[in-house]
């Protein structure tokens, strides 16, 4: 017999959202700050018209280190198909 997480994980989840939402946000910066209930994660865009809030996500801290785990097992799957993901220094990040 399947526990609960082999249940969760084999059945397709549908999601209803709008063309809007849909399409995705880009964001070049995060912003993370936290109180004892929650984080909140600040997705911003930063171009040469200045920087711009382009998402807030409030999450528990359950919920956050969740994410972090499933972000740590994407990244590492990713890495396997193309190769090491380089950190380019912040300095070169800079707009012109």
């Amino acid at each position: 017999m399947a526990d609960n997480s082999d249940l969760q994980q084999s059945q397709p989840i549908k999601i209803n959202t709008t063309d809007e939402i849909s399409r995705g946000r880009y964001s070049n910066m995060i912003l993370a700050s936290h109180s004892t209930d929650e984080f909140m994660l600040d997705w911003i865009l930063n171009s040469p018209n200045g920087s711009h809030l382009v998402a807030r996500i409030i999450l528990s801290p359950a919920n956050l280190k969740r994410t972090i785990e499933t972000l740590k097992v994407s990244l590492e799957q990713y890495e396997k198909k193309f190769g090491v993901v380089k950190i380019i220094e912040q300095d070169s990040q800079k707009v012109h």
